[in-house]
């Protein structure tokens, strides 16, 4: 019986193969955030995918798949950037002056989403991938801090100046800033 049990377990690379589509678009959507552009959120994505399948060994079946893809997408961007000096402040392009069209939400719905990413796109590099691991993509702390291999103190402490950013803004605004 435990022989029939082993036998019908899934590979690696046959997991991955069979759970990458259900969890490209959240990967593409992480990817747009650290880039900032839709056509290189697409190459991350793409080379995340690429890089996945060569490195399918080193992926546990039966684990998170779209936590091992996030951490793979995250290492794969700061190799990047390390290649071609983006933190310097070039190559960025503001979140808001970005596509992100939903044909299936209102126009309010469109407004007010694309006023949170136009905030959220504001907040440093550190603390925008934060909250979209923890607040979109419903990451714990501790799943954030293991996919970006930080301290999960770090992670709080972004969350919080990022909300505390935000909190700022959406006041500037209510008062006719």
């Amino acid at each position: 019986m435990g022989f029939i049990l082993g036998f019908l377990k899934k590979t690696a690379l046959e997991e991955i193969r069979e759970g990458i589509a259900a969890v490209y678009p959240r990967l593409w959507r992480y990817c747009l955030v650290q880039t900032g552009k839709r056509d290189r959120a697409d190459d991350l994505a793409q080379n995340t995918c690429l890089r996945a399948m060569e490195k399918h060994e080193s992926y546990q079946p039966g684990t998170h798949l779209d936590r091992w893809l996030f951490t793979m997408a995250h290492r794969l961007w700061l190799n990047e950037i390390r290649a071609t000096a983006v933190r310097t402040g070039t190559g960025i392009v503001a979140l808001e002056d970005t596509e992100i069209a939903d044909g299936s939400a209102t126009s309010e719905e469109n407004i007010f989403v694309a006023e949170v990413f136009a905030k959220i796109g504001a907040l440093p590099e550190g603390q925008r991938v934060v909250v979209l691991l923890a607040y979109v993509e419903g990451f714990t702390y501790q799943e954030t801090a293991d996919t970006l291999g930080i301290p999960i103190g770090t992670v709080m402490s972004r969350l919080a100046s990022a909300r505390k950013k935000i909190a700022g803004a959406l006041s500037a605004v209510e008062a006719g800033e």
